[in-house]
This record gives C-alpha cells, structure tokens and sequence, in this order.
C-alpha cells in the first residue's frame, strides 16, 4: 500500500562530524539545524576530531595553515595569508579573534548557540564511543543529549536517510 500524505514519514538527514576547529563547526550545525526545521529528522555522529564539538566547554580555534581559500575583509580587500605565517607563535589565536570578530560583527550566531537549537530542535547527536575511549572522554564532559554509539548506530541511520553528508 503506498503512503500517503498523514502517513508518509519524515525525510531524515545524517551528518558524520569530523572536524573541531572554528571554522568546520559551522557547516554540519548550520545544515542540522535548517534540515530540522524543514521537518526532516537529522542525527550527527561526532566522532575523532568533531566529538569536542560536543564537550560543555568550547573552545574552538581557527587555524589558517593548508586554507589559502581564507582571505579576510580588511583595509577595502580581501587578504590571504600565507602558509609559512602559521608557524609564527600566536597566528591561530589572532586568526581565532579576527573570524570570532567579524561574526559577530555581522550577527552570524555563535556554534554554542547553533548547538542549542540542535539540542531544542530534536536532532540526534551520537558521540562516538570509541573516540571517547581513545581521547579519555566520558558523557559527563559533554553537553545534555548526546547519546553513544560506533559505526555500526550510525551505519543504521545512515542506511535509513536519503541525504548522508561527511563534513
């Protein structure tokens, strides 16, 4: 029997979570959270470098090296900075402050807020149990709501969802 309208289940989206700096947090939170409130059910599986997305604590940094694409709005221009600049002591802080800057400046919403809309909007976070044994985490370092799970949780939602993105 097909499905009809009543019956007819959500879409559903899942996001593997892979990278923790400034700025790969943006992407799989912008993407949940707007999947969510288009009615699709959305589950993040953070795991290696994306699972400290999840801890109570951010502290997220931004790192130019290997990233000529970065160019910064200043003096009228957009500037680039070379790689050998990321060996200079201090460049990824300043480069931290100068993007946390000019988000703000421009009202683009912080990761902590982006994750509470996560949390508020239903999408199922899974933490990675393997990486929390290898990295020494446990469930009381992260934020309210993330589940655990391995490969194997979110190869079932995975198979599950019509739209599977790797970020």
């Amino acid at each position: 029997m097909a499905e009809t309208g009543s019956e007819r289940r959500a879409k559903r989206m899942s996001i593997i979570v892979t990278k923790g700096t400034l700025d790969w947090a943006y992407p799989p939170f912008i993407l949940a959270t707007t999947a969510a409130a288009m009615g699709l059910d959305v589950t993040m599986f953070f795991t290696f470098y994306g699972l400290p997305l999840l801890l109570k604590k951010l502290d997220l940094q931004l790192s130019p090296l290997g990233n000529p694409a970065m160019k910064m709005p200043m003096a009228g221009m957009h500037l680039g900075m070379p790689n050998i600049a990321s060996m200079i002591p201090g460049v990824d802080a300043a480069a931290s402050a100068m993007m946390n800057n000019l988000m703000r400046k421009k009202g683009v919403a912080t990761i902590e807020d982006l994750r509470g809309l996560a949390v508020e909007s239903g999408v199922r976070m899974i933490a990675c149990q393997m990486t929390m044994d290898l990295f020494d985490y446990t469930l009381k370092d992260m934020i309210e709501g993330p589940e655990l799970g391995g490969a194997a949780s979110y190869i079932d939602v995975a198979t599950q969802s019509e739209i599977n993105l790797f970020i």
